[in-house]
């Protein structure tokens, strides 16, 4: 059986990891194209299969006291095999289409490990 390296594509949001993997969901080895929004948050859970659940915290303006408060939000991406991206990550998620019912994110870099 002869394996060719498959090429990784250029999404011009991040730089291609060093693995290549076979998964359809992602965006550098597969085919699913990343348009729209882009976080960066902290990986909560990695216990769903190939998904993580991202923390983003921001800053609210109220108006009336006019005084900034902290938010907290999660949402779910899918985890590449090639990124691998695990809890206490600090990651850049892009969206693309919906690939589950929560699933509206993938990952594209893992921009810090936890150790």
């Amino acid at each position: 059986m002869v394996t060719t390296k498959q090429a990784a594509r250029n999404i011009g949001l991040a730089s291609p990891p060093k693995r290549t993997c076979s998964d359809k969901h992602c965006p550098f080895h597969g085919s699913l194209p990343v348009r729209g929004r882009v976080f960066r948050g902290g990986v909560v859970s990695d216990k769903p299969m190939k998904t993580l659940i991202i923390e983003l915290d921001r800053l609210a303006l109220d108006k009336k006291y006019k005084r900034y408060y902290k938010k907290r939000s999660r949402m779910a991406a899918h985890n590449p095999p090639c990124i691998d991206a695990h809890e206490g990550d600090l990651v850049r998620i892009g969206e693309c289409r919906k690939i589950s019912k929560t699933v509206s994110f993938v990952v594209i870099e893992k921009i810090e490990s936890e150790g």
